[in-house]
């Protein structure tokens, strides 16, 4: 996009200064008319001027023209264009009053190239010194001298006025121009600031998503591979049972990272409720569940995030208390509001305590991010209670 509007700019300009290399044009045209059909005065003085004239030709394309496509234009380098323009003008204008019209080709590249001092200054000398030369050489009438005084002044007035105002022109050009690029500047760092920090947000996304499923189902697999390495000598049907829970626990994490793979449904909840999603994994914690309130098929942002928290906390439950600890599991449907609630009677831990780690600070992320909130309560001594409450839509009464 920007580079479209660049080339446009361009091109604009490209076609714009093209105007000015033709009225430049046509105004040398113009002049060497007038100065090769003057009347006055002679053959040679005229010739003389047209030659001069002739060289303007070289000097503008070689190094003036250049020098008006800068933008900004080089003060020091236009200093000496125009100053090497005035020595092949002022002696032909001096020599051939008719010379004088180049002026109008003359004064506008001052104004292009030079600060308004500077501009005004040459401007004087282009309007001023011929008509004064011209006068020291030739003396004409009175009349004469006075109506070309009078035009160097009024021409001189004008073009100061006009002279202004292009001045101001380029300046607030070149303004806008700085402007443009600093808001283009701008527009990719606020892109890139934007892909940094979408790409920040989708890592995030992702770890939580890894430490609430896989990461928790290798924990469970873990835990179930002590309980079996225990129960192997003295109690075969319990390890059994533990082995039957590995084995679902391997497939589910299978059936976790398929749907993180593609970004579906997590596997608990693909066709399946809430409550039976949190029932089967609740057995498979050795937890209880209990559900009150109308169950009812809710969007899917709260049920994922119920979901998701119910599996850090059984995790972290079994993790710390350790797997004989009473485990319950509620899930309560209200008008606008679902809660879920872990609740152990293990050892507990003092909340406040607790620095570093993920899976509290990720919990309570998901939480907020449905506009929820996420609670710990615990003790040392008295258990832990994990409760996250989520806004739903409120059921329509009839």
């Amino acid at each position: 996009m920007s580079g479209a509007a660049d080339a446009g700019s361009a091109y604009t300009w490209e076609r714009s200064f093209r105007l000015w290399d033709t009225y430049f044009a046509l105004i040398w045209v113009a002049t060497l008319v007038f100065v090769l059909g003057a009347g006055r005065p002679g053959w040679p003085a005229r010739a003389v001027a047209a030659a001069l004239l002739a060289l303007l030709i070289p000097l503008f394309v070689g190094v003036g023209r250049p020098l008006l496509r800068q933008d900004p234009s080089d003060e020091r380098r236009a200093l000496v264009y125009l100053t090497a323009a005035l020595a092949l003008f002022l002696p032909s204008a001096v020599l051939v009053g008719e010379t004088r019209l180049m002026t109008f080709a003359l004064v506008p590249q001052c104004f292009m190239t030079l600060r308004m001092r500077w501009a005004l200054v040459a401007v004087a000398v282009i309007n001023f010194a011929p008509v004064i030369g011209w006068a020291l050489l030739w003396w004409p009438s009175d009349e004469d001298v006075f109506f070309n005084v009078l035009f160097a002044v009024v021409t001189f007035v004008f073009s100061a006025a006009v002279g202004g105002w292009v001045i101001r022109i380029i300046e607030q050009s070149q303004e806008r121009a700085a402007l443009i690029t600093e808001l283009d500047a701008s527009r990719h760092e606020v892109a890139r600031l934007s892909t940094a920090h979408g790409a920040l947000a989708e890592r995030e996304r992702l770890a939580r998503e890894i430490h609430d499923t896989l990461a928790q189902g290798f924990t469970s697999l873990v835990m179930l591979i002590q309980a079996v390495e225990a129960e192997l000598d003295h109690d075969l049907p319990e390890a059994r049972r533990h082995l039957r829970l590995m084995d679902e626990t391997a497939r589910q994490n299978l059936a976790e990272a398929r749907a993180l793979v593609a970004g579906g449904t997590p596997a608990d909840l693909d066709g399946a409720s809430l409550p039976d999603a949190l029932g089967r994994l609740a057995v498979r914690h050795d937890a209880a569940l209990e559900v009150t309130g109308p169950v009812r098929t809710l969007p899917a942002g709260p049920e994922v995030v119920a979901l998701r928290a119910c599996q850090e906390a059984l995790a972290n439950a079994r993790k710390h208390a350790g797997s004989s600890v009473a485990v319950g599991v509620s899930l309560a449907y209200a008008d606008d509001m679902l809660t879920v609630s872990v609740r152990d009677e293990g050892p507990g831990f003092d909340p406040a305590a607790v620095r570093g780690g993920y899976g509290l600070a990720g919990l309570r992320a998901r939480a907020v991010e449905v506009g929820g909130t996420a609670e710990v309560r615990s003790a040392p001594g008295d258990g832990t209670v994990v409760t996250v409450r989520l806004p739903v839509v409120r059921r329509e009464t009839p």
